[in-house]
């Protein structure tokens, strides 16, 4: 894929093929006035902010057919990018065939890409080489599995035999061309009542069923009830999702604008899941956070009790040793005046009580760092906020 001619011809000589010449099309110097005004002698394509914004479509081209999508996420530049997507649209730089399509991502920015036929609000859009423009076979022949199991079942789609044929070429027309686009075409399982029969349309996975019913089945103008009405499920999405025959277009001539609508929503759903897997994803990262630092807290716990045992031990072995200490200045008060005996059975006292205060005192060792276990569950909701 590649610029067209008549891009390319613009970019070399700042005008599309049609527009005349400054010799063909007449003076275009500025007239000669009292004060000097009038039309300046230098075209729009040769001013400094055309020849910029042209650069700029042009790089855009290039970076969608080598890139596919282009994100424009700066807010502050969406007009920009508005004017230079419509000059490329305007002059022609758009590849043959396809058309600059964006797609709003979030409060601001946008993400473009290149869409197969030019937009269904173009005049040309009916054009015999439009891509946009459908084929609707004249008769049913090969038709798609799908349309041939739904063509064998009489209980569906239940109209008249020629507006049941022609809902079933609309069918095999709209599947014909979603299989020559690349997608996948399925079978419809559920349907709201037995006038109705479609297929199910999957682009990139994401599987959109197109139904087609009579729209005034109980209307007795032979008019109104040969009309028909296609209408696409409507999911989560308020886009448009139902075309109708009318005087101004066929449903013949809506079926490309019907499969554009279809890609679209492809794209839609794929940007939603993108997002839910970012959300799922940063939901998951903050709630390892929590837990990591629940964790934290909760080993801080473990370590804190294991303090205040110690320290409480500590207390006690202080007490005690004062304690000691005071029994033995008694003692030494005593000197002989107390009966020998008693002196020896309190100095056996003494001497197991302060072996005893060692070995509760904690700083009578080394202390060291308190081995911790896993926290449980339940020692981690607290500090997990719900």
């Amino acid at each position: 894929m590649e610029v067209t001619e008549d891009g390319r011809y613009y970019l070399r000589h700042g005008r599309r093929p049609e527009e005349p010449t400054s010799a063909e099309g007449g003076d275009q110097t500025a007239s000669a006035g009292p004060a000097g005004r009038g039309r300046s002698s230098v075209s729009y394509a040769e001013r400094p902010v055309a020849r910029a914004r042209r650069a700029k479509a042009t790089e855009l081209v290039e970076r969608l057919l080598t890139e596919g999508r282009v994100r424009v996420a700066d807010e502050d530049r969406v007009d920009e990018w508005r004017k230079i997507i419509d000059y490329a649209k305007r002059y022609g730089l758009e590849p043959p065939g396809k058309r600059i399509e964006k797609v709003r991502l979030g409060v601001g920015g946008w993400e473009l890409y290149l869409r197969e036929g030019p937009h269904p609000n173009s005049r040309s859009r009916k054009s015999a080489g439009d891509a946009s423009v459908v084929p609707v076979p004249t008769r049913l022949t090969s038709p798609h599995p799908v349309v041939a199991a739904l063509r064998d079942v009489e209980e569906r789609l239940v109209m008249s035999p020629a507006l049941r044929r022609r809902a079933l070429l609309l069918l095999q027309a709209l599947a014909a061309e979603a299989v020559r686009r690349g997608y996948a075409v399925q079978e419809i399982r559920a349907y709201y009542s037995a006038r109705e029969g479609g297929v199910s349309v999957v682009v990139d996975g994401f599987a959109c069923s197109v139904t087609v019913k009579q729209e005034f089945p109980q209307s007795n103008n032979p008019e109104r009830a040969a009309r028909l009405v296609v209408e696409l499920d409507h999911g989560h999405t308020s886009r448009p999702g139902r075309w109708r025959d009318r005087k101004s277009g066929t449903l013949e001539e809506s079926l490309g604008v019907i499969l554009g609508e279809i890609e679209v929503r492809a794209v839609h759903e794929a940007q939603r899941r993108a997002g839910e897997e970012r959300a799922k994803a940063e939901r998951q990262i903050r709630w390892q956070a929590a837990m990591e630092e629940a964790r934290k807290q909760a080993v801080q716990d473990q370590l804190a009790e294991v303090l205040r045992e110690e320290a409480g031990r500590w207390r006690e072995a202080a007490a005690l040793r004062q304690y000691c200490d005071a029994m033995e200045r008694r003692l030494g008060d005593l000197g002989g005046g107390a009966d020998e005996s008693a002196l020896d059975s309190a100095r056996r006292w003494l001497a197991w009580a302060r072996s005893y205060v060692r070995t509760t005192d904690p700083l009578t060792r080394l202390a060291t760092m308190p081995d911790t276990r896993e926290p449980t569950r339940e020692e981690l909701k607290p500090y997990l906020n719900g």
